[in-house]
């Protein structure tokens, strides 16, 4: 297989807005994926709506996720496959194909990353296990955009799982949904959900940790997106401990539903439909990067000279070892940044990383983990790669005056 200017590794948001960005910049960019589809989280694990990404100012919607995003939203609102901000994942694949072809991105499904070849500090060429066996590809330039920070990982950089003082992660979720229900019904009972369902969970009737019911809409009639699972005390990156977590969270989709058939009006007719692929993970390794992002900066609402993003989701931490979910909400018309140095792990030359796996502590974390915000850092990192291909430096001395220009000329919001 040819040599690329970038090798992009995942294909949720985060990677297909590096790839796209890069390649707009010139680079020959290849990007694999694990699964049958890009969409990362939404399309694997049915993350769904997406979380909030603007904020008001003067009276004005200020929107903070912009550039690649706003052009996959405007292309699922022309499909008709948007509501607010609810999704229909289908068109979502289907659109992330078209965008990525028109940007000319050579694309591989069904390619686990296995491997990779170092040497010194700069990344030679990944391994990938496909259906006739491993198979290498060489680089000049890598981004890590697996949420798990897996290639990073491999590649020997320092990263830190979960929280600092135990190392235990934000729960895992497995989503779901319910077909058959009467929404109307079900609209006008909605408040009486969470009281009774706390009712069971203290009389040992619900064994779910969650300490009340989350529900979506949908797009589709009759249909309702739960997300309500809550699988704690697991390590998303330890293969028993993450197949433990499936089986659970599969107890607990079948608990939550009777639950709701046998109480809730609206849920007399209603089946599961279907349960994500795979169960959601929020958090696992964060890298350690030239910056730490970290939950003071983003209270400060620091601006950073080298700033590639931006955004003011709550700092949303479920409790990783049962109930509870705190927040800290930012006031109206104010928003954090993300600098670039978040981007760039320690020890090498050649890698950048975009998405959740960036460098920030677990509570920074739980704010730029949303897929609007790992799309903004995911382009970020694209066109970092794209600025450091072209002057032969390393990732971590890209001139990020550029970076941002580039960004701000595709339209990205970068504070």
């Amino acid at each position: 297989m040819k040599k690329y200017d970038l090798l992009v590794t995942g294909g949720g948001f985060a990677g297909v807005c590096a790839a796209i960005a890069a390649a707009r910049e010139g680079l020959s960019v290849l990007l694999c994926d694990a699964g049958g589809a890009l969409g990362g989280a939404a399309a694997g694990n049915l993350v769904n709506p997406f979380m909030p990404y603007s904020t008001t100012a003067e009276g004005e919607r200020l929107e903070l996720t912009r550039g690649i995003f706003r052009t996959i939203v405007n292309n699922l609102r022309e499909a008709g496959a948007i509501r607010g901000d609810v999704f229909h994942e289908e068109y979502l694949k289907l659109i992330l194909d078209r965008m990525t072809r028109e940007a000319g991105v050579d694309v591989l499904f069904h390619s686990l990353l296995t491997g990779v070849k170092r040497e010194g500090a700069r990344l030679v060429s990944l391994t990938f296990q496909g259906k006739s066996g491993p198979f290498e590809i060489e680089a000049a330039e890598f981004i890590d955009a697996t949420g798990d920070a897996d290639l990073a990982f491999l590649a020997g950089c320092p990263f830190r799982l979960g929280r600092e003082k135990d190392s235990l992660c934000q729960p895992m979720t497995l989503c779901f949904r319910v077909a058959g229900v009467d929404k109307e019904a079900y609209r006008l009972h909605k408040s009486e959900i969470n009281p009774l369902y706390n009712r069971f969970r203290a009389e040992g009737k619900i064994k779910n940790v969650r300490e009340n019911v989350l529900i979506f809409d949908n797009l589709v009639p009759g249909v309702l997106h739960f997300n309500s699972t809550r699988v704690v005390k697991l390590n998303p990156t330890d293969p028993l401990d993450l197949s433990r977590a499936e089986s659970d969270a599969r107890e607990q989709m079948f608990e939550l539903f009777r639950f709701m058939k046998e109480n809730i009006p609206g849920f007399e007719n209603s089946e599961i439909a279907f349960s994500a692929p795979s169960i959601g993970v929020r958090e696992s390794r964060m890298i350690l990067g030239e910056h730490v992002l970290t939950e003071e900066e983003l209270k400060a609402c620091t601006r950073f000279p080298d700033a590639i993003a931006a955004g003011n989701y709550d700092i949303d931490i479920h409790n990783p070892e049962g109930s509870g979910t705190s927040h800290y909400y930012f006031p109206a018309g104010t928003y954090y940044t993300i600098p670039y140095r978040s981007l760039v792990p320690l020890g090498l030359d050649n890698l950048l990383v975009g998405g959740r796996c960036i460098s920030a502590t677990h509570e920074a974390q739980a704010s730029i983990r949303i897929m609007p915000i790992c799309a903004s850092t995911g382009e970020a990192a694209g066109v970092g790669a794209a600025v450091a291909f072209r002057s032969g430096k390393p990732v971590s001395e890209a001139d990020t005056d550029e970076i941002r220009r580039i960004l701000l000329e595709n339209g990205a919001f970068l504070g």
